[in-house]
C-alpha cells in the first residue's frame, strides 16, 4: 500500500524537530510513503523546517509542501486530503511523537480488513520539570481532561466513535468527503460522525500508539479548554449527533454552580454546600489517583485547584458558544463548507493512483 503521511502546522517550529526525526525513522518502506505537509502561513520557521526536510528527502516517494491561507484546522486538513495520493491517508498532529513502527502498524491492521484504524494517544511533556509534570497529570486524568478511550493505550481491539491519529483507506474519504470548514476544534467529531453514518467502523488497535505533547503552560491549557468548550456549544447547532453527553459535563457543572450560588444568595445555601461537597470528593479522589502515578511531584498538591479551573473554563466556553449560536449561524449562512466537503471528495477520487503508479 502507498501511504500519504499528512501533517498540518501553524507556528510549530518548536515542536517539529522531534516529529520530523520520527517520520524519517519510519520502518515502513520509504519508497511507499508520500509525506504531505501543510503550512497555514506560519510566521516562524515552520515553513523553512518543512523545506529543509524536503531537501533532505530521506528516500521518501514524494514530499509535498502546501501553504493554506486559511488558518483553521479543517481548511488545512482539506488541503492535505486534496494533495494526498496514497491508498492510505494517515493524519499526524504537529504536537505529536510517533514510534518508528507507527506507519507499518497502521498498515498491518488495515490489511487485516479494517477501513479506519488508530491507537492509544497518551500525553507526554518535553523539557521535564515539576510544574510540567503536574500539568501533564491534570491532562492525563479522566477527571481533568476527557473520558475518550483513544487518549490511553488500548488493551484490546475496540471500535470507538472517534480516533486521534488515524489511518483511513482512500475509499473512506472518497465516500464521505472532507472536513467541515465551518467548525474549529470539533471538525474531527463531525468528520468521524459522517464516517460512522456511512457504515464504516473506527478500530482502536492495541499495537498502535502515538503521543501528544500536553500544554505545559497553565494559561494556555485553560484557554484551550475554554476554546474546546466554546466549539462544543457552537457545534450543537451544526451537528448535534457528533457530540456525546460527556461533552456537556463541565457546562452542567457551571450551570449548577451558578444556580446553587443564586439559591445561597437568597438564603438557601444547602444546595451549594452539597454541590461543593460532591465535587470536592471527586476532586480529592482524582488528585490521590494522580499521586499513585509515576513521577509524583510536590506540586501535585495544586491539582485540586487546577481541576476546577479547567472545568469552569470549559463550561464557561460552552455557555459562550451556546449564546453565540445565532450570530455564528448568521455568519456561516453563505459559507461554501458543504461544497468544499464535496470538492475534496471529488479530488480524492481524481487523485486515486492508477495500478501502474503503485
Amino acid at each position: 500500500m502507498i501511504v500519504s503521511l499528512c501533517m498540518i502546522a501553524y507556528n510549530e517550529a518548536d515542536a517539529l524537530s522531534g516529529l520530523f526525526k520520527d517520520i524519517s525513522l519510519q520502518d515502513y518502506p520509504h519508497n511507499k510513503i508520500e509525506v504531505v505537509f501543510v503550512d497555514s502561513m506560519s510566521t516562524d520557521k515552520t515553513y523553512e523546517m518543512m523545506e529543509k526536510f524536503k531537501e533532505t528527502g530521506y528516500g521518501f516517494r514524494n514530499i509535498s509542501i502546501v501553504q493554506c491561507m486559511k488558518k483553521n484546522q479543517a481548511s488545512s486538513w482539506n488541503a492535505a486530503l486534496m494533495t494526498a495520493r496514497g491508498d492510505v491517508i494517515i493524519r499526524v498532529d504537529a504536537h505529536a511523537r510517533i514510534p518508528k513502527d507507527f506507519v507499518s502498524r497502521n498498515i498491518m491492521n488495515l490489511e487485516d480488513g479494517e477501513n479506519v484504524v488508530g491507537g492509544g494517544r497518551p500525553n507526554i511533556t518535553s523539557d521535564i520539570s515539576s510544574w510540567k509534570l503536574t500539568l501533564l497529570a491534570a491532562e492525563d486524568s479522566l477527571f481533568g481532561s476527557s473520558v475518550a478511550s483513544y487518549r490511553r493505550p488500548s488493551a484490546q481491539k475496540e471500535y470507538l466513535d472517534s480516533l486521534f491519529h488515524a489511518a483511513y483507506r482512500r475509499e473512506v474519504i472518497a465516500k464521505v468527503g472532507g472536513f467541515n470548514e465551518n467548525l474549529g476544534r470539533t471538525e474531527d467529531n463531525e468528520f468521524h460522525y459522517r464516517i460512522r453514518k456511512a457504515g464504516y467502523k473506527m478500530c482502536c488497535c492495541p499495537d498502535i500508539v502515538s503521543y501528544q505533547h500536553a500544554r505545559n503552560n497553565l494559561k494556555y491549557m485553560v484557554h484551550q479548554k475554554y476554546s474546546n468548550g466554546r466549539w462544543i456549544g457552537l457545534t450543537l447547532s451544526e451537528c448535534p449527533g457528533c457530540l456525546s453527553y460527556f461533552h456537556f459535563a463541565p457546562f452542567l457543572f457551571v450551570m449548577a454552580l451558578l444556580f446553587c450560588s443564586i439559591l445561597a444568595f437568597i438564603g438557601l445555601p444547602l444546595f451549594l454546600y452539597v454541590l461543593l461537597a460532591v465535587y470536592g470528593m471527586f476532586d480529592i479522589v482524582n488528585t490521590v489517583g494522580c499521586c499513585t502515578m509515576k513521577n509524583v511531584q510536590p506540586q501535585f498538591v495544586l491539582l485540586p485547584f487546577i481541576f476546577p479551573m479547567l472545568h469552569i473554563a470549559y463550561g464557561i466556553g460552552t455557555i459562550v458558544g451556546l449564546i453565540q449560536i445565532p450570530s455564528w449561524q448568521k455568519s456561516i449562512k453563505n459559507s461554501n463548507a458543504k461544497e468544499k466537503i464535496e470538492k475534496v471528495r471529488r479530488k480524492v477520487i481524481q487523485n486515486t493512483l492508477k495500478p501502474e503508479e503503485r
